[in-house]
């Protein structure tokens, strides 16, 4: 069975029950998430063929799932429907080679908002980013959510689902990628050079760059803030530090 139904303010394609999935993951249909409750019978078969095909697989409670299917018998499995296809790191920093440009990526520690996610790849597209990195954990991924808010900027964007941030941000560096954590405790921004590689780290909504992340990042770097609100919505935060690395580079080329 396969249903359409809204969830948040967008409409999504979602396969449930037991033998849709396992039909469309045979299928290779593009799948972005799996919500699933329980382990045995064909569940167990869902999980493995999942694992196979590196497809992320969260365990999810009866009312979440009621919630994705609208009511419709769900046998304990949702599948999200894909709206993009996830390149590989390698395929980011290809984008920079071809084009003769310093690397200028941004990296995504567990934006979970998956408005706040399609903000920032409108703002990558906009900016001249190379490309977006996001964890396969604890992120919002290319879902109809994202595609909407990112007014079809994630059509151009590569995007890259790594299982493990801080080995990607060792990767970047191996090719000569600067990363610039954004936290209240850094360096003004406007006083930093964005000129030379560029991987720039936008921490969660609600707490910011993780403690692993920030030991990885070579800068850190602020906003500074004048009023009584000591911070800004994660994608707005994300799209001035961006513009600061595009206005830099282009100041440097004159």
């Amino acid at each position: 069975m396969e249903n359409k139904n809204t969830t948040g303010t967008a409409e999504e394609n979602i396969i449930i029950g037991r033998n849709p999935v396992i039909e469309a993951l045979k299928s290779d249909t593009p799948i972005d998430t799996i919500y699933m409750d329980g382990n045995g019978g064909s569940l167990g078969l869902i999980r493995k063929l999942a694992r196979e095909k590196d497809i992320v697989v969260k365990d999810a409670q009866p009312k979440k799932l009621d919630q994705l299917s609208g009511g419709a018998s769900h046998q304990g499995v949702a599948a999200i429907g894909a709206c993009g296809e996830y390149v590989s790191l390698e395929k980011i920093l290809e984008v920079s080679a071809k084009k003769g440009t310093k690397p200028f990526i941004i990296i995504c520690d567990e934006i979970e908002d998956p408005h706040n996610l399609g903000a920032i790849i409108r703002t990558a597209e906009t900016s001249g980013a190379d490309g977006v990195i996001i964890p396969k954990r604890r992120s919002a991924s290319l879902n109809a959510t994202v595609f909407k808010t990112s007014a079809g900027a994630a059509s151009y964007v590569p995007v890259a689902r790594v299982p493990n941030l801080a080995a990607a941000i060792d990767k970047l560096k191996e090719n000569g990628v600067w990363i610039y954590g954004t936290d209240a405790s850094g360096s003004d921004y406007s006083q930093t050079d964005f000129t030379g590689g560029c991987g720039l780290v936008i921490g969660s909504e609600g707490f910011g760059i993780s403690k692993l992340i920030q030991k990885k990042c070579d800068f850190m770097v602020k906003l500074p803030m004048l009023g009584k609100i000591n911070s800004l919505n994660a994608s707005v935060a994300a799209g001035i530090f961006m513009y600061e690395v595009l206005r830099q580079r282009r100041a440097a080329e004159k």
